[in-house]
């Protein structure tokens, strides 16, 4: 069985990550969607409203299959996760060239770290590239209508925020 990890803070989930997830499941047997809490970050949602928005996203409202896809927190290194998990593969999800330098960067030193372990860029859907988590909560935030970017749990979780 093939093993994937898709590491990200998701905070919150968007329909962009969830292109990346879809396509990760046309290639992996199994895709570990893995949420963290860098210390170099200041999230919107602790960790733990993020494991349930993911888990909202995916499995109440798009119905994917539990069996293809775990959600887990985590606080180490992605490729300890790879070790961990038997997996081959880091998914990083690309909106735009400017992502690539720091992608590119990232996959690199992960490979230095564990030459087995390979990452995958991924893009997603053209009608999706532009979302970004930074922009979903600078909507809401504002009372703009988030309805295209996220899915419908997801919505409500960021009005309940605002």
């Amino acid at each position: 069985m093939k093993t994937a990890i898709y590491p990200g803070t998701f905070d919150p989930i968007t329909y962009g990550h969830i292109d990346v997830i879809k396509k990760s499941l046309n290639v992996f047997d199994k895709l570990i969607v893995a949420t963290t809490d860098n210390v170099n970050k200041n999230y919107h949602f602790s960790i733990d409203e993020r494991i349930d928005i993911i888990n909202n996203s995916l499995f109440k409202d798009l119905k994917l299959s539990k069996k293809k896809i775990k959600v887990i927190s985590f606080d180490n290194l992605t490729i300890s996760l790879c070790k961990k998990f038997k997996a081959g593969t880091i998914i990083r999800g690309l909106r735009a060239v400017s992502d690539f330098e720091y992608e590119f960067q990232l996959a690199g030193m992960n490979k230095k770290l564990n030459s087995k372990i390979e990452t995958m860029f991924l893009m997603s859907d053209v009608e999706n590239q532009i979302i970004s988590s930074k922009f979903v909560k600078e909507i809401a935030g504002l009372g703009g209508n988030i309805d295209r970017f996220v899915t419908k749990s997801t919505v409500k979780m960021l009005k309940n925020k605002y």
